[in-house]
């Protein structure tokens, strides 16, 4: 039997998962790292774990599914988007990497307005200069680091790193291009005007791909390194959200994605390049050719529930939580969570925005503010929806949910309620790393992306808006509130 192999070079683990030509999958493995947070509002990580941990999970799944890597017919990558890697001319890594939930750079998002202009900045690339992107990474790097900077040749993502190591090649796929806000949004690839405006040499930049192009195959080292056979082809792939909404089928207008892990991402393909006319949400190419998509990313999302059970009930499970706010109706007796653990940006691009619970009294308890943290998210992702809809995303006929947070039976109903759509689950479960695997699979003919998610991806079930569905509009139109009221004090506190 044949197998594809997916990797996903997230920001906490390296998966590995591989799929049979049923789309089943045959073996998962994992190994996971730490990131480092030197000082406030910085995150970085040495990209020597993803290359240890991406040979370890390889070698993981083959072990676990009892095949050699000559039975794998191709790889596909996926992972975190807009860290920032910068190489010497011999590819030797100069620096951490700089992470997408680095936030140090508000100085440099306004240099870049300043320089192209704001609203020809969102024209060309389809976004706002936010602090996660890699362009503004790289002028701080000039800004803070000088000496280091002159010295770059190379600027990859942190999967296109992965890749290099496996294969030799510099190559990017174009899903991940766009978040760098370097790319042309139209053309889906490096933009020649935003490169000659902020003066940085497009010989740094590496040829860009579909998602189902085949970028290289498997060195040598590489193969005895992870146990792939030497000459697999390694396709382009796509970032983590891309690929995740090829794990889920959602290759066409009409159908969302919803992510429900860490963070929270609301995803919508669009047949057409399409943007919010003020950079509030995210329009990248997508991993599927021929296809855009819009996108609302909640940064502190199961993460926000996460800290509030680190935080406040330590030792409790999530299930038992969830048990504890079924009791307590819609509203939470009017506590409101706003989710801005970590900053945020959509649909406020803020570093500096906090988290907050309003309306507390001696009335609530813990269950109360469960509850309202499951509401304060599903309010936030319903932001990021109602801006898709305003930048021209189609009907929503319904929404494939995926992520941690998913298997909440509770979380489920007040995301259909609050978003007012059904909220379905499908039969695969390996998300971004599954995606990777179609497109490896597509990229040696195996049938289209398409086809594929046709013969391999179902709906599971889905959870259809309830009673509460009235409730939530006004609660969310209350929430909606909270930030512009509360935004001075944010500032204020810095």
């Amino acid at each position: 039997m044949s197998y594809v192999l997916g990797i996903d070079t997230s920001t906490t683990a390296t998966k590995a998962v591989l799929v049979d030509g049923s789309g089943k999958v045959a073996a998962v493995a994992a190994e996971t790292y730490g990131y480092e947070t030197p000082q406030p509002l910085w995150s970085e990580q040495d990209p020597a774990q993803w290359l240890e941990a991406t040979g370890a999970a390889v070698r993981g799944a083959l072990e676990s599914a009892g095949i050699s890597g000559s039975a794998v017919e191709a790889v596909g990558l996926t992972g975190q988007m807009h860290g920032l890697v910068v190489l010497d001319a011999h590819g030797g890594v100069l620096r951490p990497a700089i992470l997408w939930n680095d936030q140090r750079t508000a100085a440099e998002c306004d240099e870049m307005r300043f320089t192209i202009g704001p609203d020809r900045l969102i024209q060309i690339t389809g976004n706002d200069a936010l602090t996660g992107f890699t362009a503004p990474k790289l002028l701080w790097l000039r800004n803070h680091e000088p000496g280091l900077f002159a010295s770059i040749r190379h600027v990859l993502l942190p999967k296109d790193y992965v890749r290099w190591w496996l294969t030799g090649e510099y190559a990017m796929d174009r899903a991940g291009g766009g978040g760098t806000q370097l790319f042309d949004l139209s053309n889906r690839t490096w933009s020649a005007e935003l490169l000659e405006s902020m003066n940085l040499p497009e010989e740094w930049f590496p040829p860009t791909f579909e998602g189902t192009s085949i970028t290289g195959t498997i060195t040598g080292d590489a193969a005895a390194a992870t146990g792939l056979a030497a000459g697999t082809p390694v396709v382009a792939g796509g970032g983590d959200q891309a690929a995740n909404a090829v794990g889920t089928g959602a290759l066409d207008p009409g159908v969302v994605t919803l992510s429900l892990g860490t963070s929270g991402v609301v995803f919508a393909a669009t047949e057409t390049p399409a943007y919010e006319p003020s950079g509030r949400v995210h329009a990248f190419p997508h991993a599927v050719p021929g296809r855009w998509h819009l996108m609302g990313v909640m940064l502190s999302a199961a993460g926000s529930l996460r800290w509030h059970r680190d935080t406040l009930a330590p030792g409790v499970s999530f299930a038992e939580l969830d048990r504890e706010a079924q009791d307590i109706a819609a509203g939470s007796d009017g506590l409101l969570f706003l989710p801005y653990l970590t900053g945020e940006r959509t649909p406020h691009p803020d570093p500096l925005a906090r988290a907050a619970f309003v309306g507390l009294t001696v009335r609530h308890g813990r269950p109360h503010m469960t509850r309202a943290v499951l509401e304060g998210v599903a309010f936030g992702l319903a932001d990021g929806l109602d801006l898709m809809r305003r930048a021209g995303v189609a009907e929503v006929d319904h929404i494939r949910a995926s992520g941690g947070g998913i298997n909440s039976p509770l979380w489920r109903q007040i995301l259909a309620d609050v978003l007012g759509a059904g909220i379905a689950t499908v039969n695969t479960t390996e998300g971004a790393a599954y995606g990777a695997a179609i497109l490896a699979a597509a990229g040696v003919d195996w049938a289209t992306v398409a086809e594929l998610c046709d013969q391999w991806i179902e709906t599971t079930s889905v959870t259809a808006p309830g009673p509460d569905l009235s409730r939530y509009r006004e609660l969310h139109a209350v929430y909606q509130g909270l930030y512009p009221a509360l935004r001075p004090t944010f500032t204020a506190l810095g």
